[in-house]
């Protein structure tokens, strides 16, 4: 990952079926990208946790206006402290449309939008597939243990147990998560408090489209 690249983009680029060349588990990926910006923001010290609670403490240096880390810390910073999967859940299939948005102005990604038998069905396209390989290469290196935790960049820790919650299968094959819980658990230390909110919230959300 580039310096300048944030836990939410990358994690959009990571999300993409390259086989089929479609974004996939559109459904998670709002989950993911709200954690990954919550992620962002503890990281730097502008939110903290408070008995399972986000609280924000600091102004984030860096946060573009309309950034999906603006709008979360601006949720955040106008509330008591509420629990880290009511943020994840929050308006969570809007992250989508706020980092796709960004990624298409950045020409990193092209979005098709056409309609079959009058409804609206938008396709989004990774214009440099390269990108999402590598991401996806280097997280899945770090979950299946190529190295020791402690040696990872930061950034590819991250975003491996973040991935890792949501059971990314651009990333994981299958039963794979299952396989390396103890080391996606170790991944996840420096944000534990979303990467176990963001399991919680997937896995309720797959429940609910299991049950109709």
């Amino acid at each position: 990952m580039k310096h300048h690249e944030t836990l939410t983009r990358s994690a959009f680029l990571l999300a993409f079926d390259l086989r089929r060349q479609r974004l996939a588990q559109r459904t998670e990926l709002g989950y993911l990208l709200r954690a990954a910006a919550l992620a962002e923001l503890l990281l730097e010290g502008c939110l903290a946790d408070e008995s399972g609670k986000a609280r924000a403490v600091a102004q984030p240096a860096h946060a573009g206006p309309g950034s999906l880390r603006a709008i979360v810390w601006e949720q955040i910073s106008g509330s008591p402290p509420r629990s880290w999967r009511r943020w994840i859940g929050k308006d969570h299939a809007k992250a989508v449309g706020v980092v796709r948005d960004e990624l298409a102005a950045d020409r990193l990604i092209r979005v098709e939008r056409r309609r079959v038998l009058f409804i609206p069905v938008e396709r989004i396209v990774p214009r440099k597939a390269y990108l999402s390989r590598r991401l996806a290469e280097r997280v899945g290196r770090a979950i299946r243990g190529g190295q020791p935790v402690g040696r990872l960049d930061q950034d590819v820790r991250v975003l491996a147990a973040l991935a890792g919650a949501a059971g990314l299968k651009a990333v994981l094959e299958r039963g794979e998560a299952r396989r390396s819980r103890s080391r996606i658990e170790q991944l996840s230390l420096p944000v534990e408090p979303i990467t176990t909110a963001l399991r919680k919230s997937v896995e309720a959300a797959k429940s609910s489209s299991a049950a109709g």
